[in-house]
């Protein structure tokens, strides 16, 4: 994808500058109780130190680790699992989301809509997470432990 050094640094300002200012945002309306408009412009404060470090750790830290590691362990095999992991995630979390909200949520006062979409969007990370990185490789073990076949 990336061609020269210039691209790669270029396409890793910017993608640091896009994470970091999102996870700014996130974590600043966390630590308040909800998000807000103020937070969209409190969030550059943070981004003066944030940014650059991100920049630098990606750069002269994680870089290498990353492409050894992606070209370890992405197979044609591990990317559709990922690939499928994902789209299930993205099926499921709105649709669990929707059905929580029905039946355990206090949505009077905020709405149903606002409440259900609050309620997939903070779940999302998490469910995305726990199944790429913890449940879903755990329990593909315990199977082909479970069920190995002997050839």
């Amino acid at each position: 994808m990336l061609e020269s050094k210039l691209e790669n640094f270029v396409f890793t300002v910017m993608m640091a500058f896009v994470t970091v200012y999102a996870m700014i945002c996130y974590n600043i309306a966390l630590t308040i109780g909800g998000m807000r408009d103020a937070v969209l412009l409190d969030a550059f404060r943070e981004m003066m130190i944030m940014w650059p470090v991100a920049i630098i750790l990606e750069m002269f830290v994680f870089e290498k680790p990353v492409v050894y590691l992606t070209q370890r362990l992405i197979t044609p095999e591990t990317l559709i699992i990922l690939i499928r992991c994902s789209i299930t995630i993205c099926l499921m979390c709105p649709t669990m989301s929707l059905i929580a909200t029905a039946l355990f949520k206090n949505f009077q006062a905020a709405g149903f809509i606002g409440t259900w979409l609050q309620t997939a969007v903070i779940n999302f990370p998490m469910a995305i997470g726990w199944q790429i990185f913890l449940c879903g490789p755990a329990v593909r073990f315990l199977f082909r432990t479970i069920f190995r076949k002997d050839n």
